[in-house]
């Protein structure tokens, strides 16, 4: 047998280690998970645990975003044609991975692997921003597919009054084991999805000022596509937006500026990896999979949104922070248009193809 590379044999010590943590937080729940457990049951040392992960939440974090990525346990449902009963469905589908009993002969395992990420949120500021960038972002996304279903205005306020109602049935599932009543959320959802709300998109109040260019468009790589699921090239005509966890609400102006047809693609981008890379794939993805469980392929959000930290910061010759926001307009094989600062995706998104 061929040697393993050095690379290789890191990576697999990544994965032992993730399977190892895998098993001490169902097992034992978050509080009680030790890292030196995890190092035992790695069959590693506590340095090598720590070589990989700077700590217990990063690694949580990042056993939470490999659960959604390896896809939804359950077989997909009969999807939605309309948003009432699409939204039902997508609650069905949040709901059924809840413990729903009262938890005391099993307070652990799989189905309460990710009912402590709120109180790890909330006992970090950072991370607090950080998550209320991203419900933004879920709310955009929800909010889009909506809008697919219907044309009846922007629906994102609509979204995150259900995000609003399915999250707090997950505090409660952690809170009060016993105390859910899953058709009552569900019919809660679909009455919330009807809500007759003045939804409008405000235009940025500051936008950057978009530069002219004329810059050759080649990237080599391909990103994760949390809305799809699955790899996609960025190698064609389009908006591209690079944001910082703490810029992520600006997605929206990009979405929304684009001419009809013009693809989006927004990257997440971050100074640190540890936590805010597994964090973004973790809230984010586990709205998408519920997303293509319950709405038909053709409502699903026509945006990319993925996690790309160096290959695409590169590409846009971007150097990242918290409030990171740099877009390109690409036409054909070249960059037309860069901005950067508050407005960059809304800057970019209008130029046309000057030839």
């Amino acid at each position: 047998m061929a040697r393993l590379t050095r690379v290789e044999t890191q990576e697999l010590t990544r994965h032992t280690v993730l399977d190892a943590a895998y098993r001490e937080f169902t097992e034992r729940g978050f509080r009680d998970a030790k890292i030196d457990s995890i190092a035992e049951r790695a069959d590693l040392t506590r340095g090598a645990v720590y070589s990989n992960f700077p700590g217990k939440r990063a690694l949580y974090l990042e056993v939470l975003a490999g659960q959604v990525e390896l896809g939804p346990p359950q077989e997909r449902g009969p999807v939605g044609d309309t948003p009432r009963s699409a939204i039902a469905a997508l609650a069905r589908a949040w709901l059924a991975r809840l413990p729903m009993a009262d938890g005391l002969d099993e307070p652990h395992g799989a189905a309460r692997l990710g009912l402590w990420l709120e109180s790890e949120v909330l006992a970090d500021e950072q991370l607090r921003r950080h998550y209320a960038q991203l419900m933004k972002l879920d709310g955009l996304l929800l909010g889009l597919a909506l809008e697919r279903l219907e044309s009846a205005g922007r629906r994102v306020r609509a979204a995150e009054a259900v995000l609003t109602t399915l999250h707090g049935a997950r505090g409660m599932a952690a809170a009060a084991p016993g105390y859910l009543e899953p058709f009552d959320v569900i019919k809660a959802c679909e009455r919330l999805v009807e809500l007759d709300v003045d939804d409008t998109w405000p235009t940025p109040p500051i936008v950057a000022d978009a530069d002219l260019v004329d810059e050759p468009w080649a990237p080599t790589f391909a990103l994760s596509d949390i809305v799809s699921g699955r790899k996609v090239g960025i190698d064609h005509d389009g908006v591209h937006v690079v944001l910082g966890p703490e810029r992520l609400a600006a997605a929206e102006d990009a979405v929304r500026a684009a001419p009809p047809g013009v693809p989006v693609t927004i990257v997440m981008v971050a100074p640190e990896v540890s936590e805010a890379g597994p964090l973004a794939r973790y809230v984010v993805g586990d709205l998408c999979a519920c997303i293509r469980q319950a709405f038909p392929r053709m409502a699903w959000p026509r945006v990319t949104v993925a996690w790309g930290f160096e290959d695409m910061a590169e590409a846009v010759r971007v150097e990242v922070g918290p409030r990171t926001e740099v877009a390109v307009r690409v036409i054909g094989d070249r960059v037309v248009a860069r901005a950067s600062g508050i407005g960059a995706g809304h800057a970019v998104a209008g130029v046309r193809d000057r030839r």
